[in-house]
């Protein structure tokens, strides 16, 4: 299969750099799959997984946030937060949905503390999610 130029890069620093031959996002308006010679684009992320096959070897990612674009067939993929599955720390996800669960369970939170408490509740299934 043909491949295409990836890179990958957070505020972390440099997750990959290398040759892929697709990729699979959450946009905010739904799933983009990119493969080789895809059209120019831009297009902000949303939450959900990440899926790169590299060498013919599929690859799973939470990735949060961010943008993705594809520039004269090179793919830049910038999100605000990108975990390979492997690396996901389930006991931290979990630990972050229950916190989220007991603001949202809470009838005195703030709207800006149960807008937060969702958006961390959504990272935390994103990554559990990604992992099994």
């Amino acid at each position: 299969m043909t491949g295409f130029p990836l890179k990958i890069v957070t505020p972390d620093g440099l997750e990959f750099d290398g040759m892929a031959e697709s990729l699979t996002v959450r946009t905010v308006t739904g799933d983009m799959g990119i493969m080789a010679k895809h059209v120019d684009c831009v297009a902000p992320l949303g939450m959900g997984e990440a899926t790169v096959v590299i060498d013919g070897q599929r690859r799973r990612a939470a990735c949060i946030g961010g943008m993705v674009s594809v520039i004269n067939g090179v793919v830049n993929l910038v999100p605000t937060t990108f975990e390979w599955a492997d690396e996901i720390d389930v006991a931290r996800a979990e630990a972050s949905e229950k916190r989220a669960q007991a603001v949202l369970a809470n009838k005195n939170a703030t709207d800006t503390e149960i807008k937060l408490a969702k958006a961390r509740l959504k990272r935390a299934l994103v990554r559990k999610n990604v992992r099994r």
